[in-house]
């Protein structure tokens, strides 16, 4: 399996790209992972409604961009990490995940915004929008949570021990 993240913007911050590269190292047990970024708008923060619409879209038109280039290669599951997406818990997460593999997606793509969210074109080209939490967490942060309950899925499908 094939497991993608497309985020919106750079990770700087050691302390973040080392979280990354632990869960990276833990999932090639279990996949192959690909960090895709696309870059992030400045926005003010005096920014207009108009003007964080504008920011959306062009960092939105960028995610398309990533996303095309991922689902070149057929059996390709979009996956937006969006608030308003439906909320599981770690075994029905696993559950699911496990159920797209059986069905065919060799490839999960996992895409992530940056600190606007998603533009509703990349909302509308997802297959479907989960959610971790009702709270909004920094992208940098959603990468890691993202990452670990992956490795936490596999690590439950497979019946293997794994810190509660």
């Amino acid at each position: 399996m094939k497991i993608t993240l497309v985020t919106v913007g750079k990770i700087k911050e050691r302390w973040w790209n080392d979280a990354i590269a632990e869960y990276g190292r833990r999932l090639g047990r279990y996949c192959t992972l690909q960090i895709l970024e696309a870059p992030d708008e400045a926005t003010p923060d005096s920014a207009s409604r108009a003007e964080e619409a504008q920011i959306l879209r062009r960092e939105g038109e960028r995610v398309l961009k990533l996303i095309e280039r991922c689902s070149a290669a057929g059996s390709t599951r979009i996956i937006a990490l969006a608030i308003e997406g439906k909320m599981y818990d770690s075994v029905s997460f696993a559950d699911h995940l496990d159920s797209l593999q059986v069905s065919g997606s060799s490839h999960l793509v996992f895409v992530i915004g940056g600190s606007l969210g998603l533009s509703e074109q990349v909302l509308r080209s997802a297959h479907e929008k989960i959610s971790f939490s009702k709270m909004t967490f920094p992208h940098q942060m959603m990468r890691v949570i993202a990452l670990e309950q992956i490795y936490r899925a596999f690590r439950i499908t497979r019946n293997e021990p794994y810190h509660k």
